[in-house]
């Protein structure tokens, strides 16, 4: 079962959200970060975080912007500079500027949702985000801390060789560098879903990919 991991500072915000994952009927393991260098320090698995059966890494991260000592743009960059399989994030914040929206996506947030202060409102975009992410939604077999298996050794001619990823790539001397001004974006196709909850109360946007770019942007 896919571990939630609740980035958030307030706790006020914290106890409504669990209010409204308790009446959306959310059974998924979820752990809380009162601040964005605690989150870093769960998904690294560091100090006591190491007990990853009592600390499971998360497949979806709820990612507060404004926190303490690391805030949470800079957390998101450094989930996604990570070479293991990340895991969903979705940012969950009071900010609605178009700078920090555009930010977010560009760091690679899933999506972008914005607090309601209406409770029942917070209830209706907890019960979207476990239809879609947490029932629809398909992540990899392998875990967010776990690398893939290296495929078998095969003879793939004098000028190739295997990578640890089981990919075929040129020799040393053979590679040649990717143009500085090639976007890590280009040739990735992707898509903006539009899901509304039953009575229009919000919008979720997500960004879905055909090929897992967030092994290879660097920021």
């Amino acid at each position: 079962m896919t571990a939630i991991l609740h980035v958030d500072d307030d706790p006020n915000d914290v106890l409504f959200l669990q209010r409204a994952i308790k009446k959306a009927g959310i059974v998924n393991p979820i752990y809380h970060a009162r601040d964005g260098q605690q989150a870093i320090g769960y998904l690294q698995g560091a100090g006591k975080f190491a007990d990853r059966k009592q600390y499971p890494l998360p497949g979806l991260v709820l990612l507060d912007l404004k926190l303490p000592y690391v805030m949470g743009l800079e957390v998101l960059r450094w989930i996604r500079q990570q070479p293991q399989t990340p895991p969903v994030v979705i940012v969950l914040t009071a900010s609605a500027e178009d700078a920090d929206i555009a930010a977010a996506y560009r760091l690679g947030a899933n999506a972008f949702l914005v607090k309601p202060s209406e409770a029942s409102k917070l209830e209706e975009m907890v019960k979207a985000i476990k239809d879609f992410w947490l029932m629809h939604n398909v992540l990899p077999q392998e875990s967010y801390g776990e690398q893939a298996a290296p495929a078998p050794s095969r003879n793939l001619g004098p000028d190739s060789k295997l990578t640890e990823s089981g990919c075929h790539a040129p020799t040393k001397s053979t590679l040649r560098a990717p143009s500085e001004q090639q976007s890590p974006f280009q040739g990735t196709p992707f898509f903006e879903k539009e899901l509304k909850c039953d009575r229009g109360a919000f919008s979720l946007f997500a960004r879905d990919s055909r090929s897992d770019i967030s092994k290879h942007y660097e920021p």
